[in-house]
């Protein structure tokens, strides 16, 4: 019988695993139209912890008590649907779950690219498109820029360095502990402030004393206050993730937030919803950089359905590099 992963409550501050139920779900045949996969990978992503407060976002809450979605890479197990067929590997929304049931529309088989079917859920995915558009179209970075990457030994943080890298970017990231820093350093960074060490504002002056021209966000708090310090005139922020604030939604204090006004800077926030259109164009550029060995995928792999929570609280505690997934 298959099984899914529910809310039963709605956490306060930091998740619990009390918060989530492992429940059977009824199975039945397919309808005309419709698909049965059985998921490989299944995807833990920061922003799931916004859905599951009841308030309204650009993705509407988890249900209580219905199972949860998420990114998932499954196999076709069944097809009552033209143009989808037993054996394919698919990308889907239907994850926290070990079986997939749902119309052949909600079901996108994997591009060849050469890669493993699960970094279609990292790097070629969701977090490598957020990582991509980010920094080029909505921070508009450009070759010589000098680019600033918080959370950098994460699955978006870690492609933005490479990606910057191999457009011809000087890159600094900012991640917690000597192993991801060097880790980091590793993936062709320029400089890595070890947050945990010091003070980020003083790191980041040390490693950018001409300043910054891009700030690729997925912290906020003191990350964000520090690129504030040290912004060039006209520089971009790309507001991507807070991670700080998800659990507790402390107040942020920008002791630099003036700087916005006589340095020019732009800051904007996004959605990587907004430029899935360019799919296609993502696929081909990355590609391109993989097959050059421009591109380096790191993965941290929870075994098992019942992992899933376990898998997801690592993420507000460090417990990744790179990307968080849990293999069936």
């Amino acid at each position: 019988m298959p099984r899914a992963w529910t809310l039963v409550t709605r956490p306060q501050g930091t998740p619990r695993h009390s918060d989530f139920a492992l429940v059977d779900l009824p199975s039945a045949p397919l309808e005309e139209g419709q698909v049965r996969v059985a998921n490989r990978w299944l995807s833990v992503d920061p922003y799931m912890r916004g859905r599951m407060n009841d308030v309204k976002s650009y993705v509407p809450p988890f249900k209580l008590d219905a199972p949860m979605e998420g990114g998932a890479v499954g196999e076709v197990v069944e097809s009552r649907a033209e143009g989808i067929a037993p054996g394919q590997m698919v990308l889907h929304m239907l994850g926290w779950r070990d079986e997939a049931v749902g119309p052949a529309a909600a079901f996108t088989p994997l591009p060849d690219l050469g890669a493993p079917p699960q970094a279609f859920l990292g790097q070629l995915g969701m977090p490598g498109m957020t990582a991509y558009f980010g920094l080029l179209a909505v921070a508009e970075a450009k070759a010589g820029d000098t680019v600033f990457v918080s959370a950098a030994a994460g699955a978006v943080g870690s492609t933005v360095v490479q990606v910057a890298k191999a457009k011809g970017m000087t890159v600094i990231g900012s991640a917690g502990g000597a192993e991801k820093v060097d880790w980091v350093r590793s993936l062709g960074a320029d400089a890595v402030i070890d947050y945990k060490a010091g003070s980020i504002v003083k790191a980041l002056g040390e490693a950018a004393p001409e300043g910054i021209d891009v700030y690729f966000d997925n912290v906020g708090g003191d990350h964000l206050d520090a690129a504030l310090a040290h912004a060039r005139p006209r520089a971009r922020f790309a507001i991507c993730g807070m991670i700080d604030v998800y659990n507790d939604a402390k107040p942020t204090q920008l002791k630099y937030l003036a700087r916005l006004i006589g340095n020019r800077v732009t800051m904007r926030g996004f959605i990587v919803s907004d430029h899935m259109g360019r799919a296609a164009e993502f696929h081909r550029d990355m590609g391109a950089m993989l097959a050059d060995g421009k591109l380096r995928s790191e993965e941290t792999v929870h075994d098992g359905l019942e992992a899933m929570p376990d898998a997801f609280l690592g993420l507000f505690s460090g417990g990744n590099r790179g990307k968080m997934l849990v293999r069936l």
